[in-house]
């Protein structure tokens, strides 16, 4: 399992800052998919009618993970910048640290 801190010092390599500064680490998550992009009006034109579906469904997933990705936000200027993580099964932010000698209470 993977615990991050809500806050991490790093560098911010904006124009106005250019050095180490606190950031605010938050999960990145994607928007919701717009009805309104070219590849969408295409396969819901394509769709449209008889024949039933016509682009194949992918059903062969390989990976069991996903790749972290942290969202980083200087608190001086705002600027936000993104890191990936490796892959993990159980990702935490600003969970309790775990006791140095064993199991934490």
């Amino acid at each position: 399992m993977v615990n991050i801190p809500k806050s991490r010092r790093t560098f911010c390599k904006s124009r106005k800052c250019k050095k180490h500064t606190v950031h605010k680490v938050s999960q990145y998550k994607a928007g919701k998919a717009s009805e309104h992009v070219k590849g969408k009006r295409r396969y819901d034109r394509k769709q449209k009618g008889y024949g039933g579906q016509t682009k194949p469904i992918f059903h062969k997933k390989a990976k069991t993970t996903k790749k972290i990705v942290l969202r980083l936000e200087c608190t001086e200027c705002k600027t936000k910048h993104q890191v990936v993580l490796k892959r993990c099964k159980h990702f935490e932010l600003g969970g309790d640290k775990k006791a140095r000698g064993g199991v934490s209470f």
